[in-house]
């Protein structure tokens, strides 16, 4: 399954010193077959996705300086968010009596996943916590993510299991790259209104999303149909995104002279630390399990 190896830069956490020690690894690209389809993707680079090609067309941008420098979160392929999707005010947030600071999106893109089991066509990952994330998040849980390329496209299965004593809050999500030049995307969607957080207001969803000139996201508010369809005008064909009825927003995103659109589901909106109105919370001992998958339509 191995299909090639990288050298990296990379870094392990000295719970004792609170540093980084920096060293050599390969990191190890895993790459998933189904007939013409695959799937690759590296675990020591938090799980991500790195190719998608479905049906003979490469449907994922990635920046490879991105993906080589350990000191960047990578533009493109599939990270995952976990346990937030978003950004938090001054990257904090507060729980109980304490204050903790995490990053945009979380931590989960910036950790090596363990490889628990593997075949042609199936991979499952996981991470646990640690002392590096319970410095950001006081939870102790596992995440098992199973990536499935089949004759329905890639389905990521995920379970979320929490192991504290406690109920433990989330928000995760997955932050897609499509490749395309166009910023305006045509969506197939039961949405009707949609949130611009350039400027922060609700505003009439049409069927389109037109991303030209914007800094910030559009999130559709109002899906009740678990799944999207948009146009990649390059391939000539649609893509669905589908997924659990525990990611109800859909993010799109983009940058300025860059061939991609993001289509993101999330499980709440961004912040929700600071609102807790939304939080998924998954009780003491009790494991959540959802997907999201993606398949070409012609």
């Amino acid at each position: 399954m191995f299909s090639n190896t990288r050298l990296f830069l990379s870094e392990d956490y000295d719970s004792k010193t609170n540093v980084f020690i920096w060293g050599y690894d390969l990191m190890k690209t895993f790459t998933l077959r189904n007939g013409t389809d695959l799937a690759e993707l590296i675990p020591e680079r938090g799980g991500i996705v790195t190719r998608l090609q479905l049906e003979g067309h490469d449907i994922l941008y990635l920046n490879k300086d991105t993906l080589d420098d350990l000191e960047a979160n990578v533009r493109g392929g599939i990270p995952i968010l976990f346990p937030i999707s978003g950004q938090l005010e001054e990257k904090q947030y507060e729980w109980g009596t304490q204050t903790y600071t995490m990053n945009n999106h979380g931590f989960a893109r910036n950790l090596p996943w363990e490889v628990v089991t593997q075949d042609e066509d199936t991979v499952t990952l996981r991470l646990t916590s640690n002392d590096v994330t319970k410095a950001a998040y006081p939870f102790d849980f596992k995440l098992e993510f199973t990536y499935r390329l089949n004759n329905e496209g890639l389905i990521i299965e995920q379970n979320y299991t929490n192991l504290s004593e406690e109920q433990m809050p989330m928000y995760a999500g997955f932050h897609p790259y499509f490749r395309t030049a166009e910023k305006a995307i045509v969506v197939e969607s039961d949405a009707t209104i949609m949130l611009d957080y350039n400027d922060h207001d609700v505003k009439p969803f049409d069927g389109v999303v037109d991303l030209n000139g914007l800094k910030e996201s559009i999130a559709l508010l109002d899906t009740e149909q678990s799944y999207v369809v948009f146009e990649l005008p390059e391939i000539e064909a649609k893509v669905r995104l589908s997924y659990g009825d525990e990611f109800p927003y859909v993010v799109f995103w983009t940058e300025e002279g860059k061939d991609f659109v993001c289509v993101e589901p999330w499980m709440a909106k961004n912040g929700e630390f600071h609102r807790k109105n939304e939080l998924v919370c998954v009780k003491p001992g009790e494991t959540l399990k959802t997907f999201i998958q993606i398949t070409i339509e012609r």
